[in-house]
């Protein structure tokens, strides 16, 4: 009886160790993986890295708004825009909410070098209905970065109405504060 005792006691300490050792999510998770100055991402599956001289995070309206675009030498973007930044945190984009809903979008262009006037430009947008779809964390903010992950999936409501799913983000951006 004894040892089935010491044996409980010792499952009972081991899972109270386990459990209080596991950290939240809740404070913006982690900075993933993105190389400095950079935004990365998986878009249906394919790799997307920006270009560090196109890629910014920009806080502004007194620090109660985040925007965030970064592009590529293939024409792709990125944008976000937070409504009521906070700084490091979880936002969602989530049009269930009445006002300040927070936006992101995907864009391709395709220029057409033998005629400009050809190219074209498609733009996926999140969020696409009434539902979340997706969120930002930033993990860590300092006076010149801002670092997070992203996630969502996003429609080209103006177009032919596909969707993409965004997996796999994260940024590692200069900072900027107007």
């Amino acid at each position: 009886m004894r040892i089935i005792k010491n044996t409980m006691l010792l499952v009972l300490m081991m899972s109270i160790v386990t459990l209080t050792s596991c950290s939240s999510d809740d404070d913006g998770g982690s900075g993933g993986n993105a190389p400095s100055g950079t935004l990365v991402a998986k878009v249906d599956g394919t790799n997307y890295e920006s270009w560090e001289i196109s890629s910014s995070a920009t806080i502004a309206n007194n620090g109660n708004n985040l925007i965030i675009i970064a592009s590529n030498s293939d024409g792709n973007a990125f944008s976000f825009t937070i409504w009521g930044y906070e700084g490091v945190g979880t936002y969602d984009f989530d049009a269930s909410v009445i006002s300040n809903v927070n936006v992101a979008s995907y864009t391709e262009t395709d220029v057409d070098l033998n005629n400009p006037q050809n190219s074209t430009t498609e733009i996926w947008q999140a969020p696409y209905d009434d539902s979340m779809v997706g969120s930002l964390s930033v993990s860590e903010e300092t006076d010149d970065k801002l670092i997070g992950t992203f996630e969502f999936t996003c429609k080209n409501v103006n177009g032919d109405q596909s969707v993409k799913t965004i997996t796999n983000g994260s940024f590692n951006l200069n900072k900027q504060v107007q």
